[in-house]
């Protein structure tokens, strides 16, 4: 099967998601997607939740407000998603990006792709996936998220991806054509996915058992 057929068949058995208009990521603004995707690295979200309603009450989420705290006040209100040292160098430095920008989301949105995430992994403690995390869910641009749900199923589809990101993700992105919300559904089906299907028993048992995956690139003039 290929990708598209892959994100067919998944469609088919699980219904859309509609993460958005269901709240997921879990937030009341864009910047709390932001803050909660920088206190979720190396904890769970019971943690950061208590981590971002102390954010809530100190700055309404506002990064004007966040950049106004002290690096003491700030560790107070994350110390609960732990790796706060980490952590609070991240958040401002991510707030004071944001500045660059006057704090415009629509400017930010507006960036070319490649810009975006070239300024977003050049901060202190974004990686690639936390980077691509924030482009699509906050900056609406288009992309793989190359998490550990995707690279489980594509074991499973016997389509194993590199090691390496950057590889995995341009190896997906010869292969499909796709627009914001496909990848935005086919990240939530994938996530969904995994949650329920943990095993290789799992998935033996599941709708896609007997498929296998090939990610055969496609030229541009397809």
């Amino acid at each position: 099967m290929t990708i598209e057929t892959l994100y067919q068949q998944m469609l088919a058995a699980m219904g859309p998601r509609h993460w958005l208009q269901a709240g997921i990521p879990p937030a009341e603004t864009p910047w709390e997607i932001l803050w909660g995707g920088i206190l979720v690295q190396n904890t769970n979200w019971r943690n950061v939740d208590y981590a971002l309603a102390n954010l809530k009450a100190a700055t309404d989420f506002e990064p004007r407000r966040l950049l106004a705290l002290t690096d003491t006040e700030l560790t107070t209100l994350v110390k609960p998603a732990g790796f706060y040292t980490r952590k609070v160098p991240t958040l401002k430095a991510l707030a004071a990006w944001c500045g660059q920008y006057d704090f415009d989301l629509t400017v930010m949105r507006a960036l070319p792709a490649e810009q975006l995430r070239r300024e977003l992994i050049a901060l202190r403690g974004i990686g690639d996936e936390t980077a691509d995390y924030f482009s699509m869910y906050v900056f609406h641009q288009p992309t793989i998220i190359i998490d550990t749900y995707l690279r489980r199923l594509f074991g499973w589809l016997n389509q194993p991806l590199p090691s390496n990101y950057l590889k995995a993700q341009q190896l997906i992105m010869q292969a499909w054509h796709y627009d914001l919300t496909t990848a935005w559904e086919l990240h939530a089906l994938i996530v969904d996915f995994g949650k329920q299907v943990k095993t290789t028993a799992d998935f033996e048992r599941s709708f896609l058992a007997t498929q296998r995956l090939t990610l055969a690139s496609q030229s541009l003039a397809n």
